[in-house]
C-alpha cells in the first residue's frame, strides 16, 4: 500500500513542481529547443493555463453529466422507454462529430474563447456517461429492486435511495473516460482562443519548438493520470462489492 502510494504522489510532485516551477526542468527540455531559441513557455504563466484548462474540463464535464445521467434515467423508466433508440443516436452524434468542426460551427455564433470550446466538450462528453449510466441503471439486482417495492418505496425514492447508489460506480466509470477525454481534447480550444494549455503546444508547433510541446503535452498528460487514478480510487469505495467486504 506504501509503494502504491508513493507512486501515486511522484506524478502528482512532478506536475505540481512543472506548472509552478518550470524553470527547473529546462535542463530536460533543452535538448529539444531549437538553437538560440526559449526553452521554457514563458508568454503565460503555465499554472494560470492549467487552471484554465481544468476549468473548462469541470464545467463541461459536469454539464454532461448532468444532462447524460437525468437522460439515462428517464430512458429506463417505463414511460421512457420509446425514446432509448433516439436518445443513443443524439448522443452518438456528439462523440462522432468532430471537435473541430463543432469549434467552426460555435465560434459565429458565440464568438472566440471559452464558449465554443465548453460547447465542444460538453457534446463529446456525452456518449461515455449516458451509455455507462444506462447500463447501470438497467442492471440492478432484481432482488433489490423487488426489496425496495416491497417496503413501500415510490418510484423516485427508489431512484434515489437504491439505484443511483447502486449504479453509482458504473456511472463514475463513464465520468473517469469523459473527463479524460476532454483533457486531452480541451488543447484544441485554444485555436479559438481559449485558454487551454494547447496554447503551449500550438505555439511550439508554430515555431518548431519541440520543447514547447513537450511541455504541454506533459503537463496534459500528468493531469489525465492523475485524474483517472483519482476517479479509479473513488469508484472502487463506492462499489457495492468493496462496501460488503
Amino acid at each position: 500500500m506504501r509503494r502504491r502510494g508513493l507512486l501515486r504522489l511522484i506524478p502528482a510532485l512532478l506536475l505540481v513542481a512543472l506548472v509552478v516551477w518550470p524553470q527547473a526542468f529546462a535542463p530536460l527540455f533543452a535538448p529539444f529547443a531549437p538553437e538560440g531559441g526559449p526553452v521554457i513557455y514563458t508568454r503565460t504563466s503555465l499554472l494560470s493555463l492549467s487552471l484554465s484548462h481544468l476549468g473548462l474540463v469541470a464545467l463541461a464535464s459536469l454539464a454532461a453529466t448532468l444532462i447524460a445521467v437525468t437522460a439515462a434515467v428517464l430512458v429506463t423508466r417505463p414511460a421512457g422507454a420509446a425514446f432509448r433508440p433516439l436518445s443513443r443516436s443524439v448522443v452518438n452524434i456528439g462523440q462522432t462529430f468532430p471537435p473541430v468542426a463543432v469549434l467552426a460551427l460555435a465560434v459565429p455564433v458565440l464568438g472566440f474563447g471559452a464558449g465554443p470550446t465548453l460547447v465542444a466538450l460538453f457534446l463529446y462528453g456525452l456518449l461515455p456517461i449516458f451509455e455507462n449510466a444506462m447500463t447501470g441503471l438497467s442492471t440492478l439486482p432484481p432482488s433489490v429492486m423487488e426489496a425496495a417495492r416491497g417496503i413501500g418505496m415510490t418510484r423516485w425514492r427508489r431512484l434515489w435511495v437504491v439505484e443511483l447508489p447502486l449504479a453509482l460506480p458504473v456511472i463514475l466509470a463513464g465520468v473517469r473516460l469523459s473527463v479524460v477525454i476532454a483533457l486531452g481534447t480541451a488543447t484544441i480550444g485554444s485555436t479559438v482562443a481559449a485558454r487551454t494549455l494547447g496554447e503551449v503546444i500550438i505555439a511550439g508547433l508554430l515555431t518548431n519548438n519541440t520543447a514547447f510541446v513537450l511541455q504541454g503535452g506533459v503537463i496534459v498528460g500528468l493531469f489525465a493520470v492523475l485524474i483517472y487514478d483519482g476517479l479509479t480510487l473513488l469508484e472502487r469505495r463506492l462499489s457495492p462489492d468493496r462496501k460488503a467486504g
